[in-house]
């Protein structure tokens, strides 16, 4: 009773705080800047990188140019191997370990300077949803969060593991208590085992909030109705609040909904092993809060410019609303104009709230078309409030330039959890509506160089034996909503026909 009380006056003093930071964002985002170059400036990185003679953003960008993690990687391995003062002072407390398509194991730094905002913005997602709707109640039953392992190595004597299990090191003590599963079950590193185990844990308890990526969540569901025969409603009748982060919701939003019994209310986040970039901060309006009080200075390029040599570099106060850009930042984990992959787009500027939008080497563009994740996505979305017996657990789009018969297409692998009654028109409204986001794919197929989308449909549970293959199955791993190639593609059909 008292966690539900005491977080009202408490959000409305977070809030605050933040609006006094939302209110001016360009001199935050100079702030911000300064002081990043203020401690870095005696790290090797900042030697070499003559930070003493950074004065403003202009000097950074002569200096210092945009970088992913393969052309970060010298000074990264410099820092794993346990060199000090190298990206910044010290040495991180944490290395976040993921998998990365091109660089493979992936050592994103963590510093004590840089965990707070990871754990507190998560924290303020909760709040400002309490603030915004008077909801507190969940906050006195059990908070269910669907994490990678805990359990953390040491690279060189720094804790390394994955950012989820991390993270899970700082819920605040006040939360400990209700915190599900238990630290065991969270340990165990086989995600159908530690399912079976969560369930155990969580079927008889009253649960109030759930977190997690949707399909790992949507799968949880699934086997606690298996289990009972009951919707969830029925199982957690006061579970009312769902956070989710690191996909788009709304392909998985009717069948979520519809497991559960009855829609309800829902907080997206935007994390990442390298910073927490935004959350959602209000139930009534599109996007998600840009975080710019929270050690990190942004940059973003326009995503058409990306792949020039010397792209046009923006701040926050040159964006402009509906542009595509390449989201690249500079933190006080040591990360240096540092690309990320992701794309966004801004869809408010009072406050600055965005959208992500796609990653900027995830698209197809086979034959110049340039289709994004956001456009895929949306076309998804449209077509099943077409079609509304339809429900999907998972999809992934791919190019087919040499098909056995006609001329090349798109291939859209989707996994039914409840086929359209009519497939051939489930495929025809969608296409129309990738023309209608999409003027080169339109383009295309009016000009009779690409044929309109094929639907290869697949079991409801194609994704999961996938990403079992692969060791991915649960924790924060997706599969990528696109790409330019068919390895992926190839690689679902492939186990459909083993």
């Amino acid at each position: 009773m008292f966690r539900s009380i005491l977080s009202k006056p408490f959000a409305s003093w977070v809030i605050s705080r933040r609006n006094a930071w939302a209110s001016k964002p360009a001199e935050i985002q100079r702030k911000v800047f300064k002081y990043l170059i203020r401690n870095a400036k005696n790290t090797i990185f900042g030697k070499d990188h003559d930070f003493k003679h950074i004065r403003t953003y202009k000097d950074f960008q002569e200096r210092v140019p945009v970088r992913d993690y393969e052309e970060l990687k010298n000074y990264i391995n410099w820092v794993v191997e346990g060199w000090k003062d190298v990206l910044w002072k010290g040495k991180p407390i944490y290395f976040a370990k993921t998998s990365g398509t091109t660089s493979g194991t992936k050592y994103i730094p963590i510093s004590k300077e840089s965990i707070p905002y990871h754990i507190n913005s998560a924290r303020d997602a909760l709040l400002s949803y309490i603030h915004e709707t008077g909801n507190s109640q969940f906050l006195d039953k059990k908070l269910i969060f669907l994490s990678g392992s805990p359990i953390l190595d040491k690279k060189n004597g720094i804790l390394t593991g994955r950012l989820s299990g991390i993270v899970n090191h700082h819920v605040p003590a006040y939360l400990r208590s209700n915190q599900m599963p238990s630290y065991a079950t969270n340990c165990i590193e086989d995600w159908e085992e530690k399912l079976e185990k969560i369930i155990d844990e969580t079927l008889h308890q009253n649960m109030g909030l759930i977190s997690g990526i949707p399909p790992w969540v949507q799968m949880y569901f699934d086997r606690i109705q298996a289990r009972t025969g009951k919707a969830i409603q029925d199982v957690f009748p006061h579970f009312s609040v769902f956070v989710y982060g690191g996909v788009n919701f709304e392909p998985y939003r009717a069948k979520l909904f519809e497991s559960i019994g009855k829609p309800i209310a829902s907080i997206e986040t935007y994390p990442a092993s390298e910073g927490f970039f935004a959350y959602q901060d209000s139930q009534n309006a599109e996007g998600l809060l840009l975080l710019l009080n929270n050690g990190m200075f942004y940059e973003f390029i326009p995503a058409e410019d990306y792949f020039k040599e010397k792209p046009q570099r923006l701040t926050i106060e040159e964006v402009e609303l509906g542009v595509n850009y390449a989201l690249v930042l500079s933190s006080n984990a040591g990360l240096w104009a540092y690309s990320i992959g992701d794309t966004i787009k801004f869809v408010s500027k009072n406050p600055y709230r965005i959208i992500v939008s796609g990653r900027i080497k995830h698209f197809i563009s086979a034959f110049g078309e340039h289709v994004i994740g956001e456009e895929v996505e949306k076309a998804m979305k449209y077509t099943m409030e077409l079609h509304k017996e339809v429900e999907i657990t998972e999809f992934t789009v791919a190019p087919q330039v040499t098909p056995k018969e006609g001329l090349p297409h798109h291939e859209w692998l989707i996994a039914f959890a409840k086929p359209p009654n009519n497939i051939a028109q489930f495929a025809l409204d969608l296409d129309k509506k990738m023309c209608e986001l999409n003027s080169y794919y339109d383009d295309l197929i009016v000009g009779n160089i690409l044929q309109p989308l094929k639907i290869n449909s697949l079991p409801h549970d194609a994704f999961i034996l996938y990403m079992k293959s692969k060791g991915k199955l649960g924790g924060q791993n997706k599969v990528p909503r696109l790409s330019n190639t068919r390895e992926i593609a190839d690689d679902l059909i492939r186990l459909q026909t083993n």
